[in-house]
């Protein structure tokens, strides 16, 4: 079977979902092998048995240090596990970063590149939506290997059926002129869920009018995510991580709660998969209730603590 190179972007003990999805993919297309670039704080043969158990054959390990690296050296480590595994196709996160990364590596193999993959068939087909999720169309790379970011949520997570991976340190070479990170600082955990992998999200949007204390109130009865409108971000109440829709994140979780959201095509694009729809706007006209699965026409600030009030009286709380 061919490989299928999986780029895994943050290694830890144990995959992410999100990383999941892409082995889980990978391995409907052929045998998984992934590429990790090693980390200070995660070294990537950590990663390597988490890895192996959820389907992967061939782990890479870049020699150089990723946290110490933007893009260019990334990329360059990717193409050159690419080639190594002699891959059929690459696999990368939907992310800022990843389509960045994808790019370079499609310059460097001389291949065609795919984004906001939702599908891709056994022919290396690739299923994404356009036009802000109104249609759904299927591409092909026309030269080269296929390089392709896929949307998280899109496919089941691989579970984990694989044993132990054949790891290989691999030197990516010279990147070429190219920035080194020389300080981070650690954010603030907030104790809630990763907004892609949440199975419930509370979103609030331009309807908040700054304060997004109602929302994270229902947020955390439920055990949810966070997540917010560009309008909210733009304005400065929640960081730009909080955004939902075209140009921010896409969710899928089982519950979707829409508070203070019109509903514009762009943010619809980032959630309208999501299982269940619910939606709080004042406007009875808004576009949101045209797709969701239910709707209160009311006041988030009002609504919003009241439901809170209720789940935690419902859990003895």
């Amino acid at each position: 079977m061919a490989n299928i190179l999986v780029y895994i972007d943050t290694p830890a003990a144990e995959p992410t979902k999100a990383q999941r999805e892409l082995l889980a993919l990978a391995a409907g297309l052929g045998t998984p092998v992934a590429a990790v670039a090693a980390t200070g704080a995660h070294p990537a043969a950590d990663a390597a048995a988490g890895l192996g158990a959820h389907g992967a054959a061939t782990v890479y390990i870049g020699t150089d240090r990723a946290d110490e690296l933007l893009v260019a050296g990334k990329a360059a480590f990717v193409a050159a596990a690419a080639r190594a595994a002699d891959a059929a196709a690459v696999l990368l996160p939907n992310t800022g970063e990843g389509k960045e990364i994808a790019a370079r590596v499609g310059i460097k193999l001389s291949s065609g590149v795919i984004t906001d993959a939702i599908g891709i068939a056994p022919d290396l087909t690739v299923t994404k939506p356009v036009l802000a999720g109104s249609y759904t169309v299927t591409a092909r790379a026309v030269q080269g290997i296929p390089v392709v970011t896929v949307k998280p949520n899109s496919i089941d997570p691989a579970e984990r059926t694989g044993g132990a991976p054949e790891v290989v340190a691999l030197d990516a070479g010279e990147a070429g002129p190219a920035a080194r990170v020389t300080g981070t600082a650690a954010k603030p955990a907030s104790g809630r869920p990763a907004l892609q992998e949440a199975r419930i999200v509370v979103a609030g949007g331009r309807g908040v009018d700054g304060d997004f204390g109602p929302v994270e109130e229902l947020a955390d009865a439920l055990g949810a995510a966070v997540g917010a409108s560009r309008a909210a971000t733009d304005a400065g109440w929640i960081g730009h991580d909080a955004q939902v829709g075209q140009t921010g994140t896409t969710v899928s979780p089982q519950l979707y709660v829409s508070a203070g959201i019109s509903g514009a095509i762009q943010q619809k694009a980032g959630m309208q998969t999501s299982t269940v729809i619910v939606a709080v706007n004042k406007d009875e006209d808004a576009p949101v209730f045209e797709i969701a699965d239910f709707g209160i026409v009311g006041d988030l600030a009002t609504v919003l603590p009241q439901a809170a009030a209720e789940i935690r009286r419902r859990r003895g709380e």
